[in-house]
């Protein structure tokens, strides 16, 4: 019996011979409630908690199949905000999920000492240098944060390089899963590797 895990390698080799090195495309999305958690009129409501959940279970999805249809790896940086079950994973992820290579860090720091030699490239709003003035190579790690908050200073830090997808002044940013396939569509056109 073949396992998940057997497809995705396979897959993974099949398009690394395709199309060279792999993209890496990393989802950290999510929205969160502007409120605390226990403030002075009791818990949160849970339709908030719900929604944060929701967000981010259908970005992580939308990065999955954005993952499989270009061959990118996907890099998952806990916590989610969401629980990850296998089943209800693979029921949701539908038939993209035996083409996609998903890998979850316990947080950044296991996620950083995994990349090796790999350039971080971080999406950020808080930048003035554009993703098309940029010149990617094929191992870079693109990366991006949290839709509401971005990434705390500590992963800036950390990136070799901050770049911005270039929007109207007037409109706050884009979703996490359109800025990913973007910069993913732009880094591969520079370096080559777009598929098919």
């Amino acid at each position: 019996m073949t396992s998940v895990a057997q497809k995705v390698e396979r897959q993974v080799a099949a398009s690394r011979e395709a199309i060279g090195a792999a993209r890496i495309c990393v989802n950290c999305a999510g929205i969160g409630p502007a409120a605390r958690i226990v403030g002075r009129n009791g818990p949160q409501a849970l339709s908030a908690f719900e929604r944060v959940i929701s967000v981010n279970l259908i970005g992580t999805f939308n990065i999955m199949r954005l993952a499989a249809n270009t061959g990118a790896m996907l890099h998952l940086i806990e916590p989610l905000g969401f629980a990850w079950d296998d089943r209800r994973v693979r029921r949701a992820a539908m038939d993209y999920i035996d083409h996609v290579a998903v890998t979850r860090h316990a947080g950044f720091a296991a996620f950083r000492a995994s990349l090796g030699d790999s350039r971080l490239v971080l999406f950020t709003t808080k930048t003035t240098h554009s993703a098309y003035d940029f010149a990617f190579r094929a191992d870079d790690v693109l990366l991006f944060g949290k839709e509401s908050a971005g990434v705390p200073d500590t992963v800036v830090e950390a990136s070799h390089a901050q770049v911005r997808l270039p929007m109207r002044p007037a409109v706050r940013s884009l979703n996490v899963a359109t800025s990913a396939a973007i910069a993913l569509a732009e880094a591969q056109r520079q370096t080559g590797t777009l598929p098919g």
